[in-house]
């Protein structure tokens, strides 16, 4: 049957968005909006598309049409997620070695038990199929993803990881206590602030300048894979801004 019930939708719907980046299959659009309403998402957005959906897009939503109806379509990923107080990228990709940087991953099945007791909007961000997402797209996300798949042939279809992910979290946020209903995650603006100040001032180290962005982007990760609620950030802040004053008075 391709309909669906008039039932009301799971608890974590409103807080949790699917974001594509320059997907380039108007199939997968809208396989990836059926296998959204399959588990209960709703809240699509789409990075370098215009919501003038093709018949193939709506034929393969099938009954999902409301998704696609309401979907976002933003210019870059950044605006995508302004809304959003954890960003997770989705990456299949393997790196050995000295590499490794862009890759220290959670597990489908780990997102929702991390996430399960703090609000806020989570954005999931899937990259284009083929290439998936780059590394400065990766870079812009605040924990990393990837589905334990066959290391011979580690890519999934774009609309199959969707699938995945969104099976994982529906699957694992059984609960009675919705999103919002205890501790509140990092507020977006305040999560912009912090990666601009962490910015700042790895860009004003004495480092060697091919060493700053690899200190960049662990200190936003360690302190995000934390989970950190908004007084725990502005404390933080206070002692990052500080030396990000420091180095640039020093380099003056």
């Amino acid at each position: 049957m391709g309909d669906h019930r008039l039932i009301p939708l799971p608890v974590f719907n409103e807080d949790v968005c699917i974001v594509l980046v320059n997907p380039q299959t108007d199939g997968n659009i809208g396989a990836v909006a059926r296998s959204m309403l399959n588990f209960g998402f709703t809240d699509l957005r789409i990075v370098g598309r215009t919501p003038d959906w093709s018949d193939e897009v709506r034929n393969r939503a099938k009954n999902a049409q409301s998704v696609l109806d309401s979907a976002q379509c933003a210019d870059t990923l950044q605006d995508a997620v302004s809304d959003c107080s954890v960003v997770v990228g989705t990456s299949g990709k393997r790196e050995e070695g000295d590499r490794t940087a862009m890759r220290h991953f959670l597990l489908p099945d780990e997102l929702p038990s991390r996430l399960s007791n703090v609000g806020g909007r989570v954005a999931l961000v899937f990259g284009p199929e083929g290439r998936g997402l780059l590394n400065e797209e990766l870079s812009e996300c605040d924990l990393l993803v990837t589905i334990p798949t066959w290391e011979g042939y580690p890519i999934l279809n774009l609309s199959h990881a969707v699938t995945v992910i969104c099976c994982s979290w529906f699957l694992s946020s059984d609960r009675n206590t919705p999103f919002g209903a205890e501790d509140r995650l990092l507020d977006p603006v305040l999560r912009l602030r912090l990666r601009e100040e962490i910015t700042r001032m790895t860009q004003n180290i004495p480092a060697k300048e091919h060493r700053r962005k690899g200190i960049e982007e662990t200190l936003v990760r360690v302190i995000m894979r934390g989970l950190p609620k908004d007084d725990e950030i502005h404390r933080l802040l206070g002692v990052i801004s500080q030396a990000a004053d420091s180095f640039e008075n020093q380099k003056s």
